[in-house]
C-alpha cells in the first residue's frame, strides 16, 4: 500500500492529466466555433462537436476517477499507446 505522501502525488498526477487532456477537448470545440464564425460549419456541426465534447468529458472523469488512482497513474505514465478522447466522444456510425 502506498504512503499518504505518494498517493497525494498520484492524485496530483490524475488531475494534471485530466485537466490536459479537458483543455484538448475544449479545443476541440474551439474549433467548430471558430469554423461556424468563419462560415466553414454550421449550428448543425458545431452542437456536434459540443456533443461529441460532452460525452468525451465523460469518458475521460469516468477514466481518472472511477478505479483506484495508482492504477490509473499507471496506465497515465504506462507504455500504452494515448487515448484519442475527442474519438471516444465520437457518435458511431451505424
Amino acid at each position: 500500500m502506498s504512503s499518504e505522501a505518494d498517493r497525494r502525488t498520484a492524485q496530483e498526477a490524475v488531475a494534471a492529466y485530466h485537466e490536459a487532456e479537458l483543455a484538448r477537448l475544449v479545443e476541440g470545440v474551439g474549433e467548430a466555433i471558430d469554423g461556424f464564425r468563419s462560415g466553414k460549419l454550421d449550428a448543425f456541426a458545431v452542437d456536434e462537436a459540443f456533443f461529441q465534447y460532452s460525452r468525451a468529458a465523460r469518458e475521460l472523469w469516468k477514466f481518472c476517477n472511477s478505479r483506484s488512482v495508482d492504477l490509473t497513474v499507471s496506465l497515465i505514465i504506462g507504455n500504452r499507446p494515448s487515448i484519442d478522447w475527442w474519438e471516444r466522444g465520437a457518435l458511431r456510425k451505424r
